[in-house]
């Protein structure tokens, strides 16, 4: 089993940055590169959970996602074909004085077969620094989405896209 700790710091708001993380519509993978359009499927959605399959490049995993809590949201693994039970993410989200975010994340990666024990060494060895960039590159993302979505407010108009939060899509 490996674990790893992840720390970025962010000028969304928590609120903006979990409207960014549950975001399960169309172009996740913009936010999240490990998060392929093909793979995306929501079986089930509420105001503070859902029940998500997602992957890309021959991994994929069943994710219940929970952010009862407005500082954290965790996603356990349920399903997948290389993760097991033990599997999981856990965000947490901390404003500081100055209004920036701080994000503190936490995965971890059991393995339930051959090629998931194989795929959890290789990310306890090297998989900090590529995780590290791919939450760099969402962090972007969710800011560069709450830059738009200010400017739009701003300037009084209103674009063609889903308000934050809002997926556009409905339960399975």
């Amino acid at each position: 089993m490996a674990t790893i700790q992840l720390k970025q710091t962010t000028t969304a708001t928590p609120e903006q940055f979990i409207a960014g993380l549950t975001d399960f519509g169309p172009d996740r993978s913009k936010l999240f590169g490990n998060s392929a359009d093909e793979y995306l499927k929501v079986h089930d959605q509420g105001p503070d959970q859902a029940d998500v399959t997602e992957g890309s490049r021959g991994i994929w995993e069943r994710l219940h996602y929970d952010w009862s809590d407005p500082k954290r949201v965790i996603m356990t693994t349920t399903d997948s074909n290389v993760w097991g039970g033990g599997s999981s993410h856990t965000y947490t989200l901390t404003r500081q004085p100055n209004g920036t975010t701080d994000v503190d994340v936490v995965v971890v990666r059991e393995g339930k077969n051959l090629k998931g024990r194989a795929l959890a060494i290789v990310v306890g060895i090297t998989g900090k620094r590529m995780l590290e960039k791919e939450l760099g590159k969402s962090v972007k993302a969710i800011e560069a989405r709450n830059y738009a979505v200010d400017q739009q407010h701003r300037s009084g108009t209103s674009g063609d896209s889903v308000p934050a939060g809002d997926t556009g899509t409905q339960s399975a």
